[in-house]
């Protein structure tokens, strides 16, 4: 990471947006959320799902000059507990994120699992636990893209548990850590999914400081939450309900989780990510200024740049 010793870097993606696709009417224009994330004074971003900002590095690179941005990570989904076939189904669409990632002069790929149940109809797709041999099959895959990524790409694997998924709960994300390479994958701390799935992200940066290796700062309504584990709701019913909600009106406080990761004395991004599709063109913005305000306030080694 340039010029940011021991510093938060504080940046923004697609999704605080409500981008959640490549190509959506729903959605907020690439150019719009260039334009908008410029004027609201970040000057990092994530790529977001792939084919949602230009895919050309050079017309890419130009668009971003234009904005004074940079580009910290790009996104890729896996589903490696499903067997040793997933990686190369895996790989190619993770490759071409890679390859732009790396041109843009990011450093990290951050990696979401597969959700265990479908996003719209709550439909069980798949069993909601793990077996041991799947569990294997996870952390071999994980291992060997980390591989991948860091020796032909200069890129770190940085992994998000995620609602809906096989990993969530504090112990998931500690299984998984204590079964991975950590040169190969460490954690993209995401405090909402953390959160909404029960699991202590002060606990996950006190008990494992060296696995965090990036971070996504968001915040759940706990009386949404709560209304969300009585009706068993899917994760895009849950963003419906509002279950995400505004910096600083719900939790993890993140005053606090900024303070803890200054203590690790290392740069590292925390990446604004609050989940808000479908949302009006004209939502975004102001909420993306306020929460950059506000967690620019809770640390003193924060900072945009």
């Amino acid at each position: 990471m340039t010029d940011v010793e021991n510093k938060l870097i504080i940046g923004t993606a697609p999704d605080s947006w409500g981008v959640w696709f490549a190509d959506d009417p729903k959605q907020t224009p690439w150019e719009r959320f260039l334009d908008e994330v410029a004027e609201s004074g970040y000057k990092w971003i994530e790529l977001g799902p792939y084919g949602y900002l230009p895919n050309d590095p050079t017309r890419l690179a130009e668009e971003l000059k234009q904005r004074d941005l940079q580009v910290t990570a790009g996104t890729v989904f896996t589903a490696f507990h499903r067997g040793a076939k997933q990686y190369d189904e895996a790989w190619e669409p993770a490759r071409k994120v890679a390859e732009l990632t790396a041109a843009m002069g990011g450093e990290h790929i951050v990696v979401i699992p597969a959700m265990w149940r479908d996003d719209v109809t709550g439909e069980a797709v798949e069993n909601g636990e793990l077996t041991d041999e799947q569990w294997a099959d996870l952390f071999a895959g994980h291992n060997r893209m980390g591989k991948v990524l860091l020796e032909d790409f200069g890129l770190h694997q940085q992994f998000h548990s995620h609602a809906d998924s096989h990993v969530g709960a504090q112990k998931d994300i500690e299984t998984l850590l204590a079964a991975t390479d950590p040169k190969y994958l460490n954690l993209c701390l995401d405090t909402g999914h953390a959160e909404y799935c029960g699991a202590s992200s002060l606990e996950l940066i006190k008990n494992y400081p060296d696995r965090i290796g990036y971070l996504h700062l968001k915040q759940i309504n706990p009386e949404v939450l709560a209304e969300v584990n009585e009706k068993n709701m899917t994760w895009a019913a849950a963003n419906l309900a509002g279950v995400m909600t505004e910096p600083p009106n719900g939790l993890p406080d993140l005053r606090a989780v900024i303070e803890a990761v200054e203590g690790l004395n290392r740069p590292i991004f925390g990446i604004v990510e609050q989940d808000m599709y479908p949302v009006a063109f004209d939502v975004p913005m102001p909420i993306a200024k306020r929460t950059r305000n506000y967690l620019l306030s809770c640390g003193s080694r924060t900072r945009v740049q």
